[in-house]
Formats: structure tokens, sequence, C-alpha cells
């Protein structure tokens, strides 16, 4: 049994982006006019962070992967268009971000992602 019927995705082609130490192959996953909403605690459900094309995509990719972190994916299921997974990071300082993610896809490449992301309060 396949995990993916859009050619070109899979969970191991995602995995292998997710958990590289560059943003650069993560970033070929996303279709040109791929469009990414954020939802955390600073950009709430109502004004989601919102990043149109792989342009702005790779902005913030490129932050996130300049970070000294570990990037993890946890589990994915891909089924015809549409896929989710979720993915841990850990900081050397031990603070986490855990992140959930719904994908739309096209042709094998992402063209919409939902995601919300929870990071550990500074506290604990």
């Amino acid at each position: 049994m396949g995990t993916s019927t859009s050619p070109g995705f899979s969970a191991d082609t995602l995995r292998r982006g997710l958990e590289g130490r560059s943003s650069a192959d993560l970033l070929e996953l996303y279709a040109d006019d791929a469009e990414l909403r954020v939802v955390d605690r600073n950009t709430q459900p109502s004004h989601p962070k919102v990043m149109h094309g792989r342009d702005e995509i790779a902005e913030l990719l490129d932050d996130v992967y300049s970070r000294d972190m570990t990037h993890k994916m946890e589990d994915c299921v891909v089924q015809g268009d549409r896929a989710a997974y979720s993915e841990s990071c850990q900081y050397p300082d031990g603070v986490r971000v855990l992140s959930e993610s719904m994908l739309r896809l096209r042709d094998g490449k992402i063209v919409e992602q939902t995601m919300i992301q929870a990071w550990d309060d500074d506290n604990t």
C-alpha cells in the first residue's frame, strides 16, 4: 500500500525535507503559487500570518532552518490531494515546538498549507 496518490509527493519526501538541515529541500515541495497560513500565539486564527508564493514561504523556511534546532516528522497521512502531518522541534536549551499541518496538493506539490504551532512557555 503506497503513501501517496499525488506524483512526486510522499510521506518519505516530506520527512526528508522537514528533517533535512536546509530549507531548500523543503521549499522544493511547494508550488510556485502556494499559500501558507500560520496560526500560533502571535498570529491567532482571526489574523493568521499568510505567505503567498514560494518567495515568501522561502523567507519563513530560511529563518526557521537557520536556527539551531532539530526537526522530526512524527506522523503523516497522505490521501489523494490532501496530506496532514505532525512535526516536533527542539532547541538546544530544551524548548520544544509542536506543529500540525493540513496540506492541499496539486501535481505532487503543496498548494495550500495551514500550520498550527505551539511553543513551550518560557516559564516551563
